[in-house]
């Protein structure tokens, strides 16, 4: 056989290799079906608007529906019991959020491991939590904050939603790094917090900032830090605890997707891929900021990482605060 003739055989078996092994793992990679992306949290909130918003151009990604199913509930237990049952092929998500990683320290019979049943596929975004005061406070900074708390506990608190949640965990880190031994007064839910803080009945609030953005503009509400190592890209002008002389503080909200553990591989790094592209989208990444979130991807290794080391912060807050597993 000649070398040009043996070379050119060479040269066919390689391109029809490379042409077969592309169209093989697409068929690994994802089934031939609708993606189910699960939602812990009810419609109309961060965490759903932001799997709409991704969950769009994943499908145009794939070409592939991606079907948004919220099971609100239990602090995620609801969600987290259906993607657990589900088949690990890839055809059914989670949202993850700062709940999951809460969860394994908050509940005394949690039903799963959020870091050992759940495989990590990737970061969608960030969304920040202020410190809140009513227009009228004489609390200007988180220092004026620190300064009245120390100097008057008696008639100062804090103000947050339901025990556990990250604003209320963030509340209680705020009290341990800052030195101050200040009530902290959980609240139902984000309207009934707000009627305390502007009747005063609060002195401060940690909330989540984007469905706040409409008071904070109006001067309804006013901003006087955020607990993000850096400033929100949606309140600019507002600094962190850490410029305010908090060393090392930082808390900030996530949302992140999840599949069920021993999802193939392959199908975990398909996805991590379009969901970063997605996220690249300069069309998504400024409905998600309209929306107060800030897209940012990720690795899988890298969630797995945030997700470790965020059970393991709240693991100590919560023990440090006395709260009662539930």
């Amino acid at each position: 056989m000649s070398i040009l003739r043996r070379d050119a055989l060479r040269l066919g078996g390689a391109m029809a290799l490379a042409g077969a092994i592309p169209g093989a793992a697409r068929a690994q990679a994802l089934p031939d079906k609708p993606i189910r992306l699960i939602v812990p949290n009810a419609a109309g909130g961060v965490a759903d608007l932001t799997a709409r918003t991704v969950g769009a151009a994943l499908s145009e990604r794939i070409k592939q529906p991606v079907v948004i199913e919220n099971r609100p509930g239990a602090g995620g237990i609801v969600a987290g019991q259906t993607l657990l049952t589900a088949p690990a092929d890839g055809a059914t998500l989670m949202v993850a959020t700062n709940a999951h990683a809460i969860s394994k320290s908050l509940f005394r019979n949690l039903p799963f491991d959020p870091l050992k049943d759940f495989a990590p596929v990737g970061l969608m975004g960030t969304f920040a939590i202020a410190i809140l005061v009513a227009p009228g406070s004489p609390i200007r900074t988180a220092q004026d904050l620190i300064a009245a708390l120390k100097r008057d506990p008696q008639n100062t608190n804090l103000g947050t939603i339901s025990v556990g949640s990250t604003q209320n965990l963030a509340a209680e880190l705020f009290k341990t790094t800052a030195g101050v031994d200040a009530t902290t007064v959980p609240f139902s839910g984000t309207p009934q917090l707000l009627t305390s803080l502007l009747r005063n009945d609060v002195t401060a609030a940690f909330e989540i900032v984007a469905p706040l953005m409409g008071q904070l503009k109006d001067g309804s509400l006013r901003a006087i830090a955020v607990t993000s190592s850096a400033r929100a890209a949606n309140l600019p002008d507002v600094p962190t605890l850490q410029e305010a002389g908090l060393a090392g503080f930082d808390v900030t909200s996530w949302n992140a997707v999840v599949a069920p553990a021993r999802t193939p591989a392959p199908v975990i790094e398909r996805l991590n891929r379009e969901l970063n592209a997605a996220l690249a989208d300069p069309a998504v990444r400024s409905k998600l900021l309209e929306a107060g979130v800030e897209a940012k991807g990720d690795s899988p290794a890298q969630l797995g990482q945030l997700l470790s080391s965020e059970a393991e912060k709240w693991r100590a807050v919560i023990e440090r605060a006395g709260i009662e597993k539930q």
